[in-house]
Formats: C-alpha cells, sequence, structure tokens
C-alpha cells in the first residue's frame, strides 16, 4: 500500500508515517516511481505507535516495544524495560505538570497582588460546584479516568 493509503487506514499524516521510518519504527520498499510501498501488516505497526503516543510516550520510548508492536501491545504482559520507560515518561510528566502550576499559581498571585481578577485554582472551583477535583499529582488519563497500561 502506498503512503496516502497508510494514513487513511490508520488516521495519520503521510508527514507523521515518514518520521516514524526515519526513526526506525516502520519501514517500506520503494516502487520503481519512488513511491513507498508498505506491507498492509503495517496498518497494525501504526496503530500501535499511535496508541503509545497517545498515553504520553515518544517515538524514542516506543523503540523499546519494538518486538510487540506486530501484535496487540497490551495482550501480553508487561516487560520490565517498557514498565520503566513508562514509569520514567510518567516522572517527566508529572514534573512538567508541577512546573505548569507552579507557574500559574505565580501569575495568579501576581494578578491578585496587582488588583486583578485571577481565577480561582481549579480545586477551589470544583469545591464550589460540588465536583470532584483529579488530584494535584495525576496524569491528563488518571484525570480523565482511563488507565495506561504498557506491555512489552
Amino acid at each position: 500500500m502506498r503512503i496516502g493509503e497508510l494514513a487513511d487506514a490508520t488516521g495519520t499524516s503521510a508527514r507523521a508515517l515518514r518520521h516514524y521510518e526515519q526513526a526506525g519504527l516502520i519501514s517500506s520498499e520503494r516502487a520503481a516511481n519512488g513511491y513507498r510501498l508498505y506491507d498492509a501488516g503495517t496498518v497494525v505497526r501504526v496503530r500501535n505507535i499511535r496508541q503509545l503516543l497517545d498515553v504520553g510516550l515518544t517515538l524514542d520510548d516506543a523503540r523499546v516495544f519494538l518486538p510487540c508492536l506486530d501484535g496487540d501491545v497490551a495482550a501480553g504482559p508487561a516487560s520490565e524495560k517498557g514498565l520503566r520507560v513508562a514509569a520514567d515518561r510518567l516522572a517527566v510528566l508529572e514534573a512538567r505538570i508541577a512546573a505548569q502550576v507552579a507557574v500559574r499559581d505565580r501569575l495568579a498571585t501576581a494578578l491578585r497582588q496587582a488588583g486583578g481578577s485571577a481565577p480561582a485554582p481549579p480545586a477551589a472551583r470544583h469545591q464550589a460546584t460540588g465536583a470532584h477535583a483529579p488530584p494535584a499529582t495525576a496524569t491528563p488519563h488518571q484525570a480523565a479516568g482511563t488507565e495506561v497500561r504498557t506491555v512489552a
């Protein structure tokens, strides 16, 4: 299948597919006219790559999962290396979230001190509406109530 067909089948862009190929996650052959040709099994591999990216892993992180990208990545037992990569990525994401929360809080404080109106912090907004706020350390997936499982 050509790159456009693979892009349509996987809901991704041709540019992303070329990037995945450059990163060594997928491969193609070249037709006589120079067009990339992909095996039909590449659809599963690209969908698995997208799943890994959707839970916050990077393309470099996804390399750890190469041995299982052609099957159901969620079906097998988790490998130690895969769990370590996911835990490391989660720590990076939590550090970024904490840094952004600190910046938001400093800006809100500065606005209040300047006499401007700053929106209440998320926890206060949730308390006022009776809704439950996700814990401050929750990842976006935890806050959304989705489970993140990685396997290799």
